[in-house]
């Protein structure tokens, strides 16, 4: 079988480390043109030039999600120097833990902007192009704490619960147009932002997936590209988890 995204050209937020890089290479394998989207200028540059010596276009661009000009201004240089913009991986997320009594306003703030208002910044912008070419694929990254809540980590719960309920009003909106909107919740995948966690606690959450591992950013990248691909169109307004078996 030949690369399935084949002509393709797909944005990926957060394209600069962890799962949006594999994210970025693997939608490159599979035949797409990839705009590399990040804060991080230098990385974007390092991964776009990597993905080139696969033989795929691929531009680097610097962006925050959280700010709608700047969502608009990248989904414009896509189509622009690539022609069109056939799928919207928003991945871009960060986290700022901490118990609820304690947890600043403005942890509660950053967190909710970057992963839920970035989200809907960058769909926004992209469904513009997407509604004029009658078709598209938006696939948002969630999580499995979304679902199953985290101690420590109510704002990113709610930023990543907020996600499932976006994707499922706008694969109701969109879909005449021949566009779906799906999410992926991951697990807890081998990330720097998971390294962060010590041994004792990585083997008490080990403990706890069937599967008895940790999950990488390829389980998350392939999946991803399913969901891109036309072998997933008449899947939409999904949340497919990626996470060992940890929630059910």
């Amino acid at each position: 079988m030949g690369p399935q995204l084949q002509g393709r050209v797909a944005l990926v937020t957060g394209a600069t480390r962890g799962i949006g890089e594999a994210i970025a290479r693997e939608l490159a394998r599979q035949g797409a043109d990839i705009a590399v989207v990040g804060r991080d200028r230098t990385r974007a540059e390092q991964v776009a030039g990597e993905i080139q010596v696969l033989g795929r276009k691929a531009i680097p661009l610097t962006a925050d999600v959280a700010r709608f000009d700047d969502a608009e201004r990248v989904v414009n240089a896509v189509v622009e120097q690539l022609g069109s913009l056939d799928i919207l991986v928003n991945n871009a997320g960060i986290t700022r833990d901490g118990l609820l009594v304690r947890m600043k306003e403005e942890d509660w703030d950053e967190v909710l902007a970057v992963n839920l208002k970035g989200t809907f910044n960058c769909s926004r912008a992209a469904a513009r192009h997407m509604l004029r070419q009658r078709r598209g694929r938006i696939i948002n990254v969630t999580s499995v704490v979304g679902e199953m809540g985290s101690a420590g980590q109510a704002n990113y719960a709610a930023s990543k619960a907020g996600i499932v309920g976006f994707t499922k009003a706008i694969a109701r909106e969109l879909g005449s147009r021949g566009i779906t909107v799906n999410a992926v919740a991951p697990g807890y995948i081998q990330t720097a932002m998971t390294e962060a966690i010590g041994e004792k606690a990585r083997a008490e959450l080990l403990a706890q997936v069937p599967l008895g591992r940790l999950g990488t950013p390829a389980d998350v990248a392939g999946v991803v590209a399913f969901l891109a691909s036309d072998a997933a169109g008449y899947i939409t307004g999904h949340v497919l988890d990626v996470n060992g078996g940890l929630y059910m």
